[in-house]
């Protein structure tokens, strides 16, 4: 995009226009009961505007920001969404359940739940990865009853964990790379105070927030499940297959990216420009998906001489359309993110508080948190923190741990405060059915005690390495 014309405006009424939007943005969508596309769209516009970028110019960064999104989601949600309503109506989830159910019994089914998005959260982002397990908690929901807050809330837990603190995310290893701490290293730190944040602030936590909504419906946007006769579900192992193998090819780019920087291969190796083509996430997700329409659907209506015909295009058409709404709606919160980017917001915050000489990690962590509540994307304010930081980091000579435990302080402030200019605050809410208070008394909430909490513990971690 070209360069915008921005008229300056003072610090102090950048983040006035920013908490006016905020404010505004909020009464159209719950007391107006705008639709959240529409207002995005209109406050993204206005606050641009007001903060000082051209009308010439407004539209161009809107439609920037609205299409940056979407580029890097809509691919996502849609591979993701067919994944698991065939998983879902093949009669795939039901298998798991039964399994899951039968290994952990139901009083556990929460934490099973928790345990296996932990394990699927750790080589997939969040957004992907947790719309492949949600046919998963539908199922068990739908299985043993109660509330879906029950249920799925432990889950967002453990994604938001992974998402936010470890490696090979974008955020952490971003900040890892810029400030020069090793990666490694970082994983290490990172699931150390990573995992007892998960059981007290993502776990726990979720089961006392989820006892606020004791009747919260499971969504129907996978569409209503058929109960198969257990001979016409798929084996278990299949199942299995089909959505460990994203993960599988997703480590093998992560391998082979990290052996290319460490200079053991070299970008001409064909095994690392192979792992650069199917091991992206929406590649990954690409081959799973094709993978369970033969596995899951053609092959069993096949030994079973039935009708595939148009079937099968129905089934990914009906997967696709209610998540049309979600993408757009998720590529107006980027819209938004990107006005208050180019205005400067996250930048003033930053510079406010660096000014204070606040000791290192300490600045690291709240400059994470202005540029997460400015924009909205956690890899930003990762990045962005990890980029202002890296100077005084340096002054100080740290490596190791202490290195480590800063970086990882700085990803737990990346993750706090989500609202409504954060496109994952649209994505999970929507998927479960939440509205957009719910949405920030439930996955705001547990975003921001896995955030603060992770901060106490690498502080901990930071303090005893130094």
């Amino acid at each position: 995009m070209d360069e915008i014309t921005l008229a300056e405006r003072p610090a102090a009424l950048l983040v006035v226009i920013a908490l006016v939007a905020i404010a505004v943005l909020l009464f159209l969508i719950i007391k107006v009961r705008l639709h959240a596309f529409f207002s995005l769209i209109v406050v993204s516009v206005l606050t641009g505007l007001a903060a000082g970028i051209s009308m010439g110019d407004v539209i161009n960064v809107v439609i920037a920001g609205f299409s940056n999104t979407v580029g890097s989601v809509a691919l996502l949600v849609g591979f993701g969404a067919v994944l698991g309503r065939l998983v879902e109506m093949t009669g795939g989830a039901q298998v798991l359940a039964d399994k899951m159910l039968n290994r952990f019994g139901e009083k556990r089914a929460p934490l099973a739940l928790a345990v296996a998005s932990l394990f699927y959260a750790f080589p997939i982002f969040l957004d992907a990865g947790f719309i492949v397990m949600l046919p998963i908690i539908y199922t068990v929901a739908r299985r043993l009853g109660g509330s879906f807050m029950l249920y799925v809330l432990p889950s967002i837990g453990a994604f938001l964990m992974m998402h936010a603190l470890t490696p090979p995310h974008p955020g952490p290893t971003a900040a890892a790379t810029v400030m020069g701490a090793d990666v490694g290293m970082v994983v290490i730190v990172a699931l150390l105070v990573g995992l007892p944040t998960w059981y007290l602030a993502g776990y726990r936590l979720s089961l006392i927030i989820a006892k606020r909504y004791p009747n919260m419906p499971v969504p129907n946007l996978l569409g209503e499940p058929k109960d198969y006769p257990e001979d016409e579900r798929p084996g278990f192992w299949t199942v299995i297959l089909v959505l460990l193998l994203p993960l599988v090819l997703i480590f093998f780019n992560t391998v082979f990216s990290t052996l290319e920087a460490d200079g053991a291969v070299t970008k001409d190796n064909v095994f690392f420009q192979l792992s650069r083509l199917i091991g992206t996430t929406s590649i990954a997700l690409l081959i799973s998906v094709l993978l369970a329409m033969v596995l899951l659907y053609i092959r069993p209506r096949r030994r079973r001489n039935e009708r595939i015909g148009g079937l099968l295009e129905d089934l990914v058409d009906d997967a696709l359309a209610p998540v049309c709404s979600i993408i757009l709606i998720t590529g107006a919160g980027g819209a938004f993110g990107r006005i208050l980017t180019e205005t400067g917001i996250g930048k003033t915050l930053a510079d406010g508080l660096d000014a204070f000489g606040l000791p290192v990690i300490l600045a690291g962590f709240l400059i994470a948190i202005a540029f997460r509540v400015a924009q909205g994307s956690a890899t930003v304010a990762a990045t962005t923190a990890g980029s202002i930081m890296a100077p005084a980091v340096a002054e100080l000579n740290l490596t190791g741990v202490a290195l480590a435990a800063i970086v990882v302080a700085i990803a737990a402030g990346s993750i706090t405060f989500s609202h409504v200019n954060d496109s994952g605050f649209w994505l999970v809410g929507r998927f479960c059915g939440f509205d957009t208070v719910t949405t920030l008394k439930t996955w705001t909430v547990v975003g921001t005690a896995i955030g603060f909490m992770s901060f106490v513990l690498a502080t901990a971690v930071y303090l005893v390495a130094s």
